[in-house]
């Protein structure tokens, strides 16, 4: 009878049969295969792209959707590539934005970016891997229904739409894993100029706005629940189409950028000067030159500014094009006036003024931008008279004005405004519209012995421009508004068209050191006379639709621009008004015109323009909007009404296959402070809850919460793991490696722990092995 001893550890009553080395030797092994598993894991989880949160996101790229919740898979944009041709005064842009998709799945990509306010946008093109796209114009309904059809079924497309004059969205359905894409945009545009200066704005980066929060209309309640719905009327209907993701500034992201200009002036000029960048000439002749960044490439973080100045007896007065399209003819002629001759005595009979200003010190506009708005305010009082009469208003989200009616220009009253001004700091929201009513009220609206003049300092800002615009059209009464935008990207659109509608002008200010030239150029134009009753007559010339339909005011040194639709080009274009006082006539030759591309298209954004403006005076806007998209179709540009759709026929995705969709981060524009626009994190939660009590600080917050949740998200995912730049350092490498070390220290732990367990558990099996008896 066999008989096992009790005493017999557990568990290992057959370890007799192998020695602690056999044993070793079996877990050395499973050792060395778990190791080989772990670091090939690791490997893997490498390989695979950088999951990254929302606030960690490079602007210039598009963003994919990953399978953790909250984190996201980068696309980087390998280049953005901006090519300007300048014949005359018309020039003509390519931009050409490069995508990759790194990841394993399809994906849309949508992403905001700025234009040129006058901008007319006829062009897109789109190639995908092999595929080459080019798109079509559609009624915006349309194109969104072809749009969203082709996605759904898989199709790659894209689809620009625009949501401002100087702000367009892009959106490309299934892009495949690995695919490069391609996205060209090109648009056309006249130069700008002013005294002999010509120029041109290349907008690189779409700055954050200001939306106002809804208005309370009512609250209508259930009488026996007592529970009510509150009604609203939001001013900002597209609020979640204009405001995409804003890169951190403190991640120090760069959205790469490479800009070239090839000019043809076609007179002989000097002066190349870029105020926003440094440049390079590569070639230069008496009429032409070729420039680039001066470093090859730069973050598309502020507007490119580019601007020659003619030579000595070289700029010329006048400039006539034509253009042929279909049975139609074209004609865009500009006419800059000679300046009048102003003597002492004209002078000194000048005309006192009342100056309403109106300093913008919200938190867009905190570091550079506040120092130049002071600066240039600062100026502005310096030129002043004893006789002239004036006011400060300062605006955030709250309002004040200075004195409680318009003073006079003495030492004590500047000594006071000064004092004011300099004690300026930029913080909260941008609630402007209260402040330009305040502007606008005027307490001798008869007064003929004054010039009631209003001037907004201002980088823009906001995204409710249409009720600026209607509070201007209908309340300007004798004032005219002068806008000057101040920082690196201004609302261009909202400046342009404020001053339009306020029959004033815009002047910009990029850096400190442009606002001695630029206020000095702003009052220039505010003391001297302005060119009255404009008028333009067509002599043998069948002329079918004129842009601007009246001709607008002028002031020193701006241009007459006229672009028309004619069906006979006979006879002359006579322009006449009336110059300081003395009449004025200049006759233009017709059949003198030069050929220009792209004039038809010119004017049909020019009176896209004017249906626009008509609509802030007009009720009848079904018929406005029915002669913007007659005309925007006509001549293929992108419209509030009509958009660009690309679609490729064959199938792409797979069905079945999921498609992500990510909105493209944009970055902040240079001197902006992130945390004066959207708050710091843990800060705007605490003001949220405490500016409770006040409505309109509280919608503020609330607005800043909502565009910063995503932010707020990737804080606190950062709070519980460390997150690495890509590509910046071997960091990856390092993290690997420290984890196999670790792993390696913790496993060499765990075989010393059961090689000294096996050791005593086979001593002690062997001192008690079983006993046989017979």
């Amino acid at each position: 009878m066999l008989i096992r001893n009790s005493d017999a550890t557990p568990g290992f009553q057959n370890s007799h049969s192998s020695s602690p080395h056999t044993i070793f030797k079996e877990i050395f092994l499973i050792f060395i295969a778990l190791s080989l598993f772990t670091i090939a894991g690791l490997l893997a989880a490498v390989a695979q792209p950088r999951l990254v949160s929302l606030g960690d996101i490079r602007s210039g790229g598009l963003l994919l959707n990953s399978k953790t919740p909250g984190k996201y898979v980068e696309a980087p944009r390998l280049q953005t590539d901006i090519n300007v041709k300048i014949t005359g005064l018309i020039s003509r842009t390519i931009i050409t934005q490069r995508f990759e998709n790194p990841s394993t799945g399809w994906v849309e990509g949508i992403y905001v970016f700025p234009m040129p306010e006058n901008a007319a946008v006829d062009t897109l093109k789109m190639q995908i891997g092999d595929r080459f796209i080019e798109g079509l114009i559609k009624e915006r309904k349309e194109a969104k229904r072809i749009y969203e059809e082709a996605k759904a079924q898989g199709k790659k497309a894209s689809l620009i739409e625009q949501e401002r004059p100087n702000l367009f969205t892009n959106s490309i359905a299934n892009i495949g894993p690995g695919e490069i894409v391609i996205v060209q945009i090109e648009y056309q545009e006249t130069v700008a100029r002013n005294k002999g200066v010509f120029s041109l704005r290349v907008p690189l980066v779409a700055a954050p706005r200001y939306l106002p929060a809804p208005v309370v209309l009512s609250v209508k309640f259930d009488s026996e629940t007592g529970l009510g719905q509150v009604e609203y009327a939001d001013k900002v209907a597209d609020r979640d189409r204009i405001t995409p993701p804003v890169a951190h500034a403190d991640e120090n992201v760069t959205n790469p950028v490479t800009l070239n200009v090839s000019l043809d002036a076609g007179f002989a000029f000097s002066n190349l000067v870029s105020a926003s960048h440094k440049i390079a000439v590569k070639t230069k002749g008496d009429t032409s030159a070729i420039i680039a960044l001066a470093k090859g490439e730069a973050p598309a973080n502020k507007d490119f500014t580019f601007s020659w100045q003619a030579a000595p007896g070289q700029a010329p007065t006048a400039a006539l094009f034509r253009e042929s399209v279909g049975d139609d003819e074209f004609l865009l002629a500009i006419v800059t006036p000679p300046r009048p001759a102003i003597d002492s005595t004209v002078s000194a009979a000048k005309i006192p003024s009342e100056i309403i200003f109106v300093i913008d010190n919200s938190g867009s506009m905190a570091g550079p931008s506040i120092r130049q708005a002071r600066l240039a305010l600062l100026r502005a009082l310096d030129r002043l008279k004893t006789d002239d009469r004036f006011n400060i208003i300062r605006f955030d989200d709250t309002m004040e004005e200075l004195f409680p009616q318009p003073v006079t220009g003495d030492k004590e009253n500047l000594d006071t405004a000064k004092r004011f001004v300099g004690n300026l700091t930029a913080d909260g929201g941008t609630e402007m519209l209260t402040a330009l009513k305040a502007s606008l009220v005027d307490a001798h609206p008869a007064d003929t012995s004054t010039l009631r003049q209003v001037v907004f300092l201002t980088d823009g800002a906001i995204g409710n421009e249409t009720q600026l615009f209607e509070e201007i059209v209908k309340n300007r009464g004798r004032s005219r508004i002068f806008t000057v935008g101040i920082g690196s990207a201004p609302n261009s659109f909202f400046m342009t068209r404020a001053a339009e509608y306020g029959r004033g002008t815009f002047t910009h200010i990029g850096s400190v050191k442009e606002v001695a030239k630029g206020m000095t150029e702003l009052f220039e134009k505010l003391e001297n006379p302005v060119m009255t009753d404009l008028a333009a007559s067509w002599e043998g010339a069948e002329v079918t639709d004129v842009s601007p339909s009246s001709l607008p005011d002028l002031y020193a040194g701006e241009p007459v621009v006229i672009a028309a639709k004619v069906k006979k080009t006979g006879g002359e274009l006579v322009l006449s008004g009336n110059l300081a006082g003395q009449p004025w006539l200049i006759n233009l030759p017709l059949d003198k015109a030069a050929t220009g591309e792209g004039i038809g298209k010119l004017w049909a954004r020019r009176k896209i323009r004017e249906y626009e403006g008509q609509r802030y005076i007009s009720e009848d806007w079904k018929n406005l909007d029915s002669l913007i998209l007659k005309t925007a179709l006509a001549h293929h540009l992108v419209s509030r009404l009509t958009s660009l759709v690309a679609v490729d026929l064959t199938p792409s995705r797979p069905q079945g296959d999921n498609l992500a969709t990510r909105k493209l981060p944009l970055e902040l524009p240079q001197g902006w402070n992130f945390d004066k626009v959207f708050g710091p994190t843990t800060p705007l939660l605490q003001k949220a809850s405490v500016q409770q009590s006040d409505p309109a600080r509280a919608a503020r917050f609330a607005q800043l919460l909502a565009s910063k949740s995503a932010r707020d998200q990737a804080a606190k995912s950062r709070s519980r793991g460390i997150a690495l730049p890509e590509g910046a350092t071997l960091a990856d490498r390092k993290i690997v490696m420290g984890l196999l070390i670790l792993f390696l220290a913790f496993s060499g732990l765990l075989v010393v722990f059961f090689w000294h367990h096996l050791s005593r558990s086979y001593a002690q099996t062997k001192t008690s092995r079983p006993s046989y008896d017979h």
